[in-house]
């Protein structure tokens, strides 16, 4: 059976089905994000415990990745994705309704658990379904949708809590997601090249430990960590800078800060096709120094020079997740759900651990200490991008000796 190729029609239906239930799932995802000042405030918590109504959904969606990707290989990719994006939504109206901070960090917990339905078997697919020339612009367009999907999210629950209240917010978000899982399920081919296998614990084991034991693997888990720990850290305390002397900025304008994310769309998908021409390693060095420029000029006291950096260092975080997220899928030869599953545990393992640390580093030094802690994480990507590079040359090596 031949694979979805760029320019037909199963392409664009099946990009398009992806690109919005990435939308969906991100935009529920982070949609405590702008709202964190306001539940410091009105439940009387420390910005680093209000962090957790975002950190205690990733943590869930991190382990609940490896036993629902381990699913999908005995269970399918698109029922189980639906699954995900359904319940996902009726959760988010459920929050509407919370009354107190710890019914919130339930709701949370068990959405951040039903998430994970969506955005390993959504790579895995794409892994599966597109053509190998075509599948560094199909991830980038999928990625493409997150980005899109966490803007409108934060923007929607930012703007609506300043007019009304955030649980208009969480109604109205979570109306807009059930109407667009309808879509999804309507859009997305089914899989050609999917072959089920019984489910196997033991094996299934088996295989997570072999993704674990190579290291080219444990590189671009790693990278995918301190990644996504520096991105969600600076957009988690943006919101604290910017509504705090001097700015003193409203909930909707630092919502809309995060129409930002509109450069990601267009850096996922431009960085995912230049790694196909040009190759991933030097491509995802040049998108870290772009994250790092980013996050220096934000230390300008300007505000228009803060916008200015948050850009930059946006534009270069979408671009370095759509190659290591692209490669991973290229790198694994067997159990690619599995492997895509791992790389997200690790993504949103360093979510949680940074988005959370990074609240101590801003009660302690300000935004100084965030920025510096960002710096560390960087710098550690770059490491692992050098030892990926040796990694692969030494396998190539050995595969040419054989």
């Amino acid at each position: 059976m031949a694979y979805i190729k760029k320019g037909t029609s199963a392409f664009h239906k099946a990009n398009w089905a992806l690109f919005l239930a990435g939308f969906i799932t991100f935009a529920n995802l982070y949609n405590t994000q702008p709202l964190l000042p306001t539940f410091a405030e009105e439940f009387q918590v420390t910005p680093a415990m209000a962090s957790l109504s975002l950190s205690v959904t990733t943590f869930a969606l991190a382990v609940s990745l490896i036993i629902v990707s381990s699913l999908s290989e005995a269970w399918g990719r698109k029922s189980l994705m639906t699954i995900s994006i359904f319940a996902a939504s009726i959760l988010t109206l459920a929050l509407a309704f919370a009354s107190n901070f710890e019914m919130i960090l339930l709701l949370r917990v068990v959405q951040g658990a039903v998430f994970a339905g969506l955005p390993a078997i959504a790579m895995a697919y794409l892994g599966e379904e597109i053509e190998p020339a075509s599948l560094g612009i199909a991830m980038g367009l999928y990625i493409s949708g997150n980005s899109v999907g966490g803007l409108s999210g934060r923007v929607i629950i930012g703007t609506l809590t300043d007019f009304y209240n955030w649980h208009i917010g969480m109604l109205m978000l979570g109306g807009i997601s059930l109407v667009i899982s309808v879509l999804f399920v309507w859009m997305l081919p089914n899989s050609k090249h999917f072959n089920a296998r019984p489910l196997q614990i033991k094996a299934l084991t088996r295989t997570l430990r072999q993704h674990m034991k190579d290291p080219s693997m444990l590189c671009l888990y790693g990278i995918s960590f301190v990644l996504m720990g520096s991105f969600v850290t600076l957009y988690n305390y943006i919101g604290f800078k910017l509504m705090a002397s001097p700015y003193y900025l409203s909930a909707t304008i630092v919502g809309w800060i995060f129409v930002i994310y509109l450069v990601g769309t267009f850096s996922s998908a431009w960085f995912g096709s230049l790694a196909d021409r040009y190759g991933r390693q030097p491509m995802l060095l040049l998108a870290i120094a772009i994250m790092f420029i980013g996050a220096i000029v934000t230390l300008n006291g300007l505000l228009s020079l803060k916008i200015i950096g948050i850009t930059i260092f946006t534009f270069g975080f979408f671009a370095a997740h759509s190659i290591a997220s692209g490669w991973v899928s290229r790198r694994a030869s067997h159990d690619k759900a599995q492997a895509s599953s791992l790389y997200l545990f690790f993504y949103y393992a360093g979510s949680s651990v940074g988005g959370t640390v990074g609240g101590v580093f801003w009660m302690k030094y300000g935004w100084m200490g965030v920025i510096a802690m960002i710096t560390v994480f960087l710098l550690v990507a770059c490491v692992l991008s050098f030892l990926l590079k040796g990694i692969i040359a030494r396998q190539r090596i050995a595969a040419t000796t054989r």
